[in-house]
């Protein structure tokens, strides 16, 4: 798949010395969902900044689809929509008014009926001609995404998107976020939900202190580096973990009643079979086993520490 956004030793540092980011060197499929995951002030913000032209880089290039962020910065910003973490919109106007020229800011022709289908696709239809003051947080946030793609924009970044909204509106906007990149639009997506980028991303990079720590395909990025618990659900409660067990590094519930224990399972020796065996030998019966596999957000949380997952 050919990359819709070519990135080379891309770095960011301000006059007070302060390095946002680090030399970043990637590349971003056409059509693919790519989640940025990093904690506040990582360089999330400052690295789309920059692809949009609203911060210049210290150094490097970048490039969305085929231009220049710098050197042809109206058609590379031409093709970009963006919805910031901030909600910026004036007030006064209505829906239909702040889409209609969010789409001759770009030099689009009028499509009047594209602009009623964008905004019955963000449920915005009804309120399309009330004042934008009038509208929820959530309703704010949906103009924001109508007026980023009011301009056909085959690459979305979403800066936090859902930040502050319900439940309800971010499956809304997942669902159509996947309708985007079904149609062939390359979306960008940062945010601090980790269900957010497990749920919807092809592929997830992350970040911390301006520098890029790992790109990966979501499955195989959980593959590598996600572990997993075996879970023992004991027949009679133990006051504590029997010397024998020290091994395997095995964790005793609050209650008693459940032995916990970290594995990998790609390891060819898992130390599963003689952690049974062993309870065997100490007359140690169980009711249950149960296995689960690490979240991303766990991954995630390793990653920044700067530890890999270790079982």
């Amino acid at each position: 798949m050919s990359a819709v956004i070519a990135i080379r030793e891309f770095r960011k540092t301000y006059a007070t010395g302060l390095q946002a980011l680090k030399p970043l060197s990637l590349d971003i499929r056409r059509g693919e969902i790519f989640a940025l995951l990093g904690p506040n002030g990582a360089g999330k913000t400052t690295l789309i900044s920059m692809l949009c032209g609203l911060v210049r880089p210290s150094g490097g290039t970048a490039s969305i689809d085929g231009h220049d962020v710098v050197r042809d910065y109206r058609a590379a910003r031409a093709r970009v929509g963006l919805v910031p973490q901030e909600l910026a919109t004036e007030m006064f106007e209505t829906p239909w008014a702040a889409v209609r020229f969010s789409r001759g800011l770009f030099g689009r022709a009028p499509d009047d009926a594209y602009l009623e289908r964008l905004l019955r696709e963000l449920a915005l239809w009804p309120k399309a001609r009330d004042r934008v003051q009038t509208l929820s947080g959530g309703m704010k946030r949906r103009v924001m995404i109508a007026k980023a793609l009011a301009h056909e924009p085959s690459v979305l970044f979403l800066d936090e998107p859902t930040a502050g909204v319900d439940v309800e509106l971010r499956r809304e906007m997942w669902a159509l976020v996947r309708r985007l990149r079904d149609a062939g639009v390359t979306i960008i997506l940062t945010t601090h939900y980790i269900d957010e980028a497990e749920e919807m991303a092809d592929r997830i990079g992350v970040i911390n202190q301006g520098e890029l720590i790992v790109v990966e395909e979501k499955q195989r990025l959980m593959k590598q580096l996600g572990r997993k618990r075996l879970a023992v659900s004991l027949a009679e409660p133990l006051l504590a973990v029997p010397g024998a067990l020290a091994d395997w590094s095995v964790e005793l519930s609050p209650d008693g009643r459940e032995l916990r224990y970290v594995f990998d399972a790609h390891e060819e020796h898992t130390g599963v079979p003689a952690l049974l065996r062993c309870l065997h030998e100490l007359d140690i019966d169980y009711r249950d086993l149960s296995s689960s596999q690490s979240s991303l957000e766990e991954i995630f949380v390793e990653l920044v520490r700067g530890a890999r997952p270790t079982p």
